[in-house]
């Protein structure tokens, strides 16, 4: 970083008074802090990394007071740098602020097959962080599995399941299955026996059904895991414990279960049933229904969370979550994004699968295409009903998608929901697809009026044309 850059993000800093996902202050006049591996892990653990600034003091109203010793400091940090696992290469950086010296270190984020970053003192349970807005908060035991589980190549849809057997199953769909088999996977047509088919394809391991082979056959796969299901809910308002004019909680309330393929129909069913339906005159006169939300595009959400969830024994007792709100519906499955890919990305590029084996049978079943155009297909029906974009997010090990029914725009003004969806830092294109216009509107016309009046902040000021760049509520 040179100077310059140093000098803004510290005059940004006195202004916001506010540290943010990339951004830690450290009050070093005395001495350097002896506990920095909070957020040295927590910084390696994001793919933007991040900046600690010494010399600025966020509790006396961030004023700079500077370093005790500028080259001491560097020296300390680094010896503290060397105490993770894997050890952390720190970039620094000297200026003077109002006549006193700042020092920051840059802290690269580490490739995911590195992570989790953590402090060799007390090792990964204790000593590995993740960065929440402008705080460091602990890993749970599940998103440290996860990082260990993709660097393992854990396949965790063909472990076997404990007293599992396949005799209550659904002979149609497992004749149908062999037959398709049989059908498209040619080399498998002759000389194979049926038992060698499940073993081959992971239905069975040594006899022994494995959890996908449950969850795509048994009749009730909730006999042997009974959260592996859905929870779906409509409520009657736009947050959780909102209670209807006379008083109900729930407008509707199902627990789905079944194998998948019954789960899916079953909860595009709940859905269909519990959406609105409006009513519009098109230009040739004739009178249109037009649905709360485009069918196929949930159908996809849905199959989405069902194929890719996590099914690790960390997450067995975490149902799939439907949430109908008067607003919005959101989709909800344990398992964050799996792989070297990012929120941005996608849609846009060929992806890793969580669970191959399961998808692969799907496929075979023609519940799923497995070409990795759900995604494409959500944000082109919800254009083409006019509708804001689905949104795509991941908070503490959870993969959330957001779908908005057009409601939301005519009860409350844009901007006001702009900042309130802000409340947690959003890039440019989730801010896009939030509001349903062009970019170049939406950042001239909405966001930029916003940053001006000093309801939203950049979490980057010192670079505002960054490509990491966020806003936030301020």
């Amino acid at each position: 970083m040179q100077t310059e850059a140093l000098k803004k993000i510290v005059l940004g800093i006195k202004n916001i008074k506010t540290e943010s996902q990339t951004i830690e202050l450290k009050a070093a006049v005395h001495g350097c802090p002896t506990r920095l591996f909070d957020t040295l892990s927590s910084f390696s653990n994001q793919d933007e990394g991040g900046i600690i600034i010494f010399g600025v003091d966020e509790a006396d109203d961030y004023i700079v007071k500077g370093v005790y010793d500028a080259q001491d400091l560097q020296k300390k940090v680094t010896e503290q740098c060397k105490q993770m696992e894997p050890s952390i290469r720190a970039l620094f950086t000297v200026c003077e602020v109002d006549g006193k010296t700042v020092v920051s270190a840059e802290i690269p984020g580490v490739d995911i097959s590195e992570r989790p970053v953590f402090y060799k003192g007390v090792g990964r349970i204790k000593g590995s962080y993740v960065r929440v807005g402008e705080a460091d908060e602990l890993m749970s035991e599940y998103e440290i599995y996860s990082y260990e589980a993709f660097r393992k190549r854990t396949r965790d849809d063909i472990r076997t399941v404990e007293n599992g057997k396949l005799t209550i199953i659904d002979e149609k769909r497992m004749n149908d299955y062999l037959s398709a088999v049989k059908s498209e996977r040619k080399n498998l047509a002759e000389n194979v026996s049926e038992e060698e088919i499940l073993e081959l394809m992971g239905i069975t391991n040594d006899g022994v059904p494995t959890l996908a082979g449950i969850m795509t056959f048994s009749k009730y796969p909730q006999g042997y895991f009974p959260q592996l299901c859905i929870t779906a809910v409509s409520l009657p308002g736009t947050e959780q414990g909102t209670v209807g004019v006379e008083g109900e909680r729930f407008i509707d309330n199902k627990r789905i279960t079944g194998a998948i393929p019954d789960m899916l129909d079953d909860a595009v069913e709940f859905v269909r049933k519990n959406s609105r339906t409006k009513t519009i005159i098109n230009d040739n006169g004739q009178r249109v229904d037009k649905p709360e939300y485009p069918i196929k595009a949930v159908r996809e959400a849905i199959l989405n969370a069902l194929v890719h969830r996590d099914y690790s024994i960390h997450t067995e007792n975490v149902p799939i979550r439907i949430e109908m709100y008067r607003d919005r519906m959101e989709i909800i499955n344990s398992g964050g994004l799996y792989g070297k890919i990012s929120i941005d990305a996608l849609g846009k590029v060929r992806p890793e699968t969580r669970n191959a084996a399961l998808a692969n049978m799907l496929e075979l079943l023609h519940v799923t295409e497995n070409r990795y155009s759900g995604i494409p297909t959500m944000r082109s029906e919800f254009a083409n009903a006019g509708l804001p974009a689905p949104i795509f997010s991941v908070v503490h090990g959870e993969f959330k998608v957001v779908m908005k029914n057009g409601l939301f725009a005519e009860t409350m003004p844009v901007a006001d929901s702009l900042v309130d969806f802000c409340s947690t830092p959003r890039t440019r294109e989730e801010i896009v697809a939030f509001v349903g216009k062009s970019k170049n509107h939406v950042m001239s016309q909405i966001v930029a009026p916003l940053v001006a009046e000093g309801k939203l902040k950049m979490t980057i000021p010192e670079k505002p044309k960054s490509s990491n760049q966020k806003f936030v509520k301020a």
